[in-house]
């Protein structure tokens, strides 16, 4: 609701009226937002962090996956001493379609940083199950995706004559399948450190719209198996709003990251630094609160000052 005061009236409300003007801007206040936190990724030293809490950091995610837990036990008691949070774990990329051999050396590696999680008191453990490639794929502009909401296995990848592509979907089935074997064999100790196997879609040629990631996601129906989403990896392939929409309270964690479409829209692009490329970020903002999510939004990349950063983090997070 807007009022709209002309001069006079506004001095006679001013002068009648003090309160009445309090409660008319308890009305017309922004609905609240959620809390987002702020973190960036490095090692969880005293220099660093001691310089990222200055900076107006909350947080750090850690890319320290394959440590002792009683190294990450004090990493853990060094943070909180300086006020900040080892808020999650970067393991990166498996291997999962890789064969026997890669998927129990996956699995054994993941369950190394689960176990290093808990330690530092991380809530999640970022993982990129798998890629593929070395097949002929469709460039973002020409996909139109059909798939089994129950295998998640493709259709259609483009309109039409699927056939240049059928290595494609043969070799996406494949990795869906053994991603799923995988990460199912490590939901049980996910459970026992009680920290969430946060998959993310890194540019691996998998999932390329937002309701087939999204599927993968729930297909686990566990608590402990959720989204991390990057915000700038995927632009080229649907805005950011449209995968935090599909995700919805599958959304466990954001990278920030920004990145810039090319003049032959949607065909290609370069990463930059975040406010610098095509991410609409009050869209971006609007879609976390419509979802309800209150989280960490860590900064991947980029080549800015800490200070000019935060400053861009804090103007992200304020929806502008």
């Amino acid at each position: 609701m807007n009022i709209a005061l002309n001069r006079r009236n506004f001095f006679v409300a001013s002068a009648a009226a003090g309160a009445g003007l309090m409660l008319a801007e308890t009305l017309n206040a922004a609905p609240s937002k959620t809390q987002l936190r702020k973190a960036m990724i490095g090692a969880p030293e005293e220099g660093t962090l001691k310089t990222w809490k200055a900076a107006g950091f909350d947080g750090i995610e850690t890319t320290k996956w394959y440590v002792p837990p009683r190294e990450a036990a004090a990493s853990r008691e060094l943070a909180e001493s300086l006020g900040m949070q080892i808020h999650s774990v970067l393991f990166g990329w498996g291997n999962l379609n890789g064969g026997a051999a890669a998927m129990a050396e996956g699995v054994s590696q993941m369950q190394t940083a689960l176990r290093a999680a808990q330690a530092y008191g991380a809530a999640t453990v970022l993982y990129v199950p798998c890629q593929i490639g070395g097949v002929p794929i469709p460039e973002p502009h020409q996909l139109d995706i059909r798939f089994n909401t129950k295998s998640g296995h493709l259709r259609q990848v483009v309109a039409g004559n699927n056939a240049k592509y059928q290595k494609y979907i043969d070799a996406h089935n494949h990795a869906v399948d053994a991603c799923s074997e995988g990460v199912r064999k490590l939901i049980p100790a996910a459970e026992k450190a009680q920290v969430v196997i946060a998959i993310e879609n890194v540019w691996n040629n998998l999932w390329l719209k937002p309701d087939l990631f999204a599927n993968f996601v729930a297909s686990f129906q566990s608590p402990w198996v959720r989204g991390y989403f990057d915000i700038g990896n995927h632009v080229k392939y649907a805005p950011p709003q449209d995968w935090i929409a599909a995700l919805d309270k599958l959304l466990v964690k954001c990278h920030v990251k920004d990145f810039k479409l090319g003049p032959r829209r949607p065909a290609g692009g370069d990463f930059c630094n975040i406010r610098q490329g095509s991410v609409d970020w009050p869209a971006v903002r609007k879609a976390l609160d419509k979802i309800g999510y209150n989280g960490w939004m860590t900064i991947e990349g980029g080549d800015l000052s800490l200070q000019e950063n935060s400053k861009r983090l804090d103007l992200i997070i304020a929806g502008k």
